[in-house]
């Protein structure tokens, strides 16, 4: 039975690894890849003691670290997923998606959040044509055209920053009467003269044909409105990985992992929680990090003093 079953390897497990294996906790480390949402960022700037790193950079870094600790004190199980959770004797029996199974006497969430997925009629249709996810991954096709950006949160502005680089134009959608992002970041991207943002803009669906061509939404006085674009960039929020941990731990509303943000705790006894899948107030790597090392800290002391 190990002393630690890491769930995870973005910026929260991978800290949670390097200090198990500082502390010499035997410990099962599962992640099914490296770096989190971070792993489709062309530039991170707010990683503190690194200026700018693209996400892949990040997740091999993040990698290698933990493997550089790892020794005999972190078995780590990659390219895995978690499918159960069951509470045993003296811990958590935990079955993998290959359906082998370990036991545990501790366990730490990590496993983060995916992006939503939109809705609107013929998002599926134009999924891959035209209406993406990932601008690093698909925007410099469309370099020299119009696109759109859909949400008003930080991902949103980033990712129109980045298309501000190449694309003609960008046109940035946000439904609800003003922006989540930072206002500093909301002023400098606004500020680019290609830069068109509009605010109560309910979208009701993407057009085109075999390729997306345009967009329509309502506006602020329930009238139709169409735009020509050439792409799609959706960026409208996240959704917590915990679908595998129904009934085991209280999840709030929004299937977020509800932790003591004293110490991390879940509502379970014996498992602790940090990063994009509980219910803290921000959500950032640096902030998924330190809250990873607050549960390790509460873990070894619980293993060893308690």
């Amino acid at each position: 039975m190990y002393d630690l079953t890491i769930i995870g390897g973005g910026p929260a497990g991978a800290s949670a690894g390097v200090y198990a294996s500082r502390k010499q906790l035997s410990t099962l480390f599962i992640t099914k890849e490296w770096g989190g949402q971070s792993i489709v960022s062309d530039d991170i700037q707010n990683w503190i003691g690194t200026p700018s790193i693209s996400g892949s950079d990040l997740a091999n870094d993040l990698k290698k670290h933990v493997h550089a600790y790892a020794g005999d004190c972190v078995d780590i199980k990659e390219g895995k997923t978690v499918t159960q959770i069951t509470k045993i004797d003296g811990g958590f029996e935990i079955t993998l998606n290959n359906d082998q199974k370990f036991q545990s006497k501790t366990i730490l969430i990590t496993s983060g959040s995916k992006r939503r997925r939109l809705t609107v009629e013929n998002a599926d249709k134009f999924e891959h044509k035209g209406l993406t996810y990932c601008a690093s991954c698909d925007g410099p096709m469309f370099s020299g055209q119009d696109v759109a950006v859909i949400g008003g949160g930080n991902a949103a502005f980033e990712t129109a920053a980045q298309l501000l680089a190449y694309t003609k134009s960008v046109t940035l959608l946000q439904r609800s009467s003003r922006y989540k992002a930072d206002p500093v970041t909301v002023e400098k991207v606004l500020s680019h003269p290609n830069m068109t943002g509009v605010l109560n803009a309910k979208l009701l669906k993407i057009n085109g044909d075999k390729f997306v061509d345009g967009l329509t939404y309502a506006d602020e006085n329930d009238q139709e409105q169409s735009i020509s674009v050439s792409g799609i960039f959706v960026e409208i929020g996240m959704i917590p990985n915990t679908e595998y941990l129904s009934g085991l731990v209280e999840l709030d509303e929004y299937k977020r992992i509800k932790i003591d943000p004293w110490n991390q705790k879940t509502s379970t006894e014996g498992i602790w929680a940090a990063g994009d899948c509980t219910n803290i107030l921000y959500h950032q790597n640096n902030i998924a990090a330190g809250d990873a090392v607050r549960a390790l800290e509460d873990i070894y002391v619980t293993l060893k003093a308690r």
